[in-house]
């Protein structure tokens, strides 16, 4: 409450909430928790649900602090050097191909609703454009091998983690921070939290 002020009853609030409805916080340090969520609010990120800016998650006996896709568009804004950044679901037939040469996907036309991919797309203000596609498949791969929380979903037939009850939140994250991770540019601020931190330590 001294550090937060008026935001520490709502960061109560979503603390409560999170946790009540995820039983593999139970075995979290409480210390962890209120840390990660603190981390998140001291640098106007959201930490409830809802809004897609972070997520507190379980991990091997503590809590983390993962930054969601709006958070990653937030910290890159903050850099004043992105002029326009966007992460989507992509249908299929809109990429017809992938651009061997530079990597970037060709556009084709959407033949249905299935979702088959996502993808992220950044322009700097000094001109530079990237994108990157990544599949449905690889996606899910990349959530088993790297989120213990949605391992432990498949293994237990359970929907705890974000990556089971928001694939589309996740997999916007995941293709953006690979983006940004190659290709953005990042500011170098070590009073608070910047893209240059949260894409080191966000998994």
């Amino acid at each position: 409450e001294k550090l937060l002020g008026k935001k520490a009853q709502a960061l109560k609030s979503n603390i409560l909430n999170i946790v009540s409805n995820n039983q593999q916080f139970k075995d979290c340090d409480p210390r962890s928790i209120t840390g990660a969520a603190v981390c998140a609010t001291v640098n106007n990120l959201s930490i409830a649900p809802g809004l897609g800016q972070a997520y507190i998650v379980p991990f091997k006996g503590k809590a983390q602090l993962q930054i969601g896709w709006k958070g990653y568009v937030q910290l890159a804004h903050r850099t004043g050097q992105y002029a326009r950044i966007h992460a989507g679901k992509v249908f299929e037939g809109e990429i017809s191909d992938l651009n061997p040469f530079t990597g970037d996907p060709e556009r084709g036309e959407k033949i249905s609703d299935k979702v088959v991919g996502y993808i992220a797309y950044m322009e700097l203000i000094n001109g530079f454009k990237k994108a990157l596609y990544m599949t449905v498949e690889e996606l899910q791969a990349h959530a088993e091998k790297y989120s213990q929380s949605y391992a432990y979903d498949l293994r237990s037939g359970k929907r705890s983690s974000v990556w089971s009850t928001n694939f589309d939140a996740m997999a916007k994250k995941t293709v953006l921070k690979k983006l940004l991770s190659n290709f953005g540019v990042i500011s170098i601020d070590h009073n608070s939290l910047t893209l240059a931190t949260a894409l080191q330590a966000d998994q």
